[in-house]
């Protein structure tokens, strides 16, 4: 390895093999993040009550490691800004469009604490309470005003089933805030 000047560092040695290595499993990752931004940007372009299709929307959880409406699930979640950061969190998967989950992103976050700066941005909220998706028990909340739409290939893995009662709950208030 050289320094800046153009120096060997000692001590110091990364074999080509190595570094295209590391490169390339970054590369992949990139690949995958922005396949996922890409995704969910497509999906909020299109305003709330301005969809082509009516969301496919029902309960069904199955017990086959796949997402199902009814289930949270992990997945990538962009950031509002749109500029290609965000994290893995939890999402509640609501339904379909064509191959697509549409889903619901959930936070730990006490959202009622900021109530007015989370209106005036326009961000809705509804609490689901407590599963076995937060392994620590915290509470949780829905986000109820930004439809996801995601790729099932991009899912991490399941979660826990919401029970009937709280996902019917969730889906009405969605439809109220999105207009569908």
């Amino acid at each position: 390895m050289t320094s800046e000047a153009g120096q060997a560092v000692p001590g110091r040695r990364i074999s080509d093999r190595t570094y295209g290595a590391g490169m390339a499993r970054g590369n992949r990752f990139l690949g995958l993040v922005e396949r996922a931004t890409r995704l969910v940007r497509r999906a909020a372009r299109t305003a709330p009550g301005t969809h082509t299709s009516t969301p496919d929307v029902e309960y069904r959880p199955r017990t086959d490691g796949r997402p199902d409406p009814g289930e949270i699930v992990w997945a990538w979640v962009p950031y509002d800004e749109g500029d290609g950061r965000g994290k893995d969190r939890p999402v509640l998967v609501i339904g379909q469009r064509g191959s697509d989950l549409l889903a619901l992103m959930l936070s730990s976050k006490d959202h009622d604490l900021d109530a007015a700066d989370e209106a005036r941005h326009g961000r809705v909220w509804t609490d689901v309470g407590t599963g076995p998706w937060d392994s620590r028990g915290r509470p949780s909340e829905v986000r109820l005003d930004r439809l996801l739409a995601l790729d099932p290939a991009t899912v991490r893995r399941e979660g826990a089933a919401l029970d009937r009662t709280r996902f019917e709950r969730v889906v009405s208030e969605a439809r109220r805030v999105q207009g569908w």
